[in-house]
């Protein structure tokens, strides 16, 4: 019976394996450089997008809060003062009755009879004893109502108590949900340095700011939310150095003498709605489905806003972002 086959055919089957590796080496060394090739400009923006995206809902839940407790903190200092005043109200109330009380122990009350007896007729002796009675009844009317309004002011402020312990135990998580929140900052912002080194990225005021002027509270807002151009982004931050996106529009409408809250979703249950036909200098754009972010439109299709850390106050196509609403404040 014939043998293998031996001699080259043989070993030529082995020369082919260092021939394979090394191809296949070069294949994986140019997916491995492909994969830690530097990111495009592009690349680094579009990432910086997809993470702030995520992270501005939670600056703006942040703001929200820390009115909230703020708001919360000064009925409960408003109860605590209402309170004051109706204790020491009770305590006045008990101390007469109880001068009543020792009087009585201290044969008072013996004195008071032996002297209604001594009256001169017994009608007028009936006639002292009610009086006596009516006091007496006045007097207990008075502790109750005292003592039951203060129970009730004691229960509200027992209730805004624990409202703000729930609300302080929040902060405590956000506060700690701020540290990961400046740490995700700096990170993007040395994303933004690697793609754009210390400049920007283009022109704060590509176009007049504002573009017409609507005269009146709005022509208030419009003019000053323009003058904050290139003043930097700081989230939690309402002026007069720094701003963050509501921070902004708070700080224009309280120069037209118009409160609003600092959080981009209530200030759009605060504004009324208006069409984007009808859109005026002056109004705010709310972005996003969340309503984690807003500017105000200025005109000319552009709106100023605070778009982001790293970014000044600028001016932006109203609609390089996905606008949700429009509203009017005032």
């Amino acid at each position: 019976m014939p043998g293998r086959p031996t001699g080259a055919p043989r070993f030529r089957w082995y020369r082919c394996i260092p021939a394979a590796l090394t191809a296949t080496a070069v294949l994986l060394t140019g997916s491995v450089a492909a994969a830690w090739a530097d990111p495009t400009v592009a690349d680094i923006e579009r990432r910086i997008d997809e993470d702030w995206n995520r992270l501005e809902p939670v600056i703006e839940q942040h703001n929200a809060t820390r009115q909230d407790l703020a708001g919360k903190r000064r009925e409960a200092d408003a109860l605590a003062a209402r309170i004051t005043p109706l204790q020491r109200q009770v305590d006045e109330a008990l101390d007469r009755v109880g001068k009543l009380a020792a009087s009585a122990y201290k044969g008072e009350q013996v004195r008071a009879v032996n002297t209604l007896l001594g009256s001169r007729s017994p009608s007028e002796v009936v006639e002292q004893l009610g009086l006596l009675d009516r006091y007496a009844r006045f007097q207990q009317r008075d502790v109750r109502h005292a003592s039951d309004l203060r129970d009730e002011l004691f229960a509200a402020k027992a209730g805004l108590d624990r409202t703000i312990g729930q609300l302080t135990r929040t902060e405590a998580e956000l506060a700690e949900k701020r540290r990961q929140i400046d740490a995700e900052i700096d990170r993007l912002q040395r994303l933004r340095l690697r793609a754009y080194g210390s400049g920007g990225g283009g022109s704060l005021r590509p176009a007049p700011c504002p573009a017409s002027y609507p005269g009146g509270p709005a022509g208030e807002a419009v003019t000053f939310a323009c003058a904050q151009i290139g003043k930097p982004y700081s989230w939690g931050a309402e002026g007069p150095n720094a701003y963050d996106c509501s921070g902004l529009m708070l700080a224009a409408w309280s120069r037209a003498g118009v409160s609003l809250p600092h959080n981009a979703a209530r200030q759009r249950r605060v504004t009324a709605s208006v069409s984007r036909s009808a859109l005026r200098p002056g109004d705010l754009v709310f972005y996003y489905r969340d309503l984690h972010h807003v500017g105000m439109y200025v005109g000319g299709g552009w709106v100023v806003h605070a778009s982001r850390a790293g970014q000044p106050v600028k001016m932006k196509r109203i609609d390089s972002s996905p606008v949700h609403s429009f509203g009017r404040p005032g």
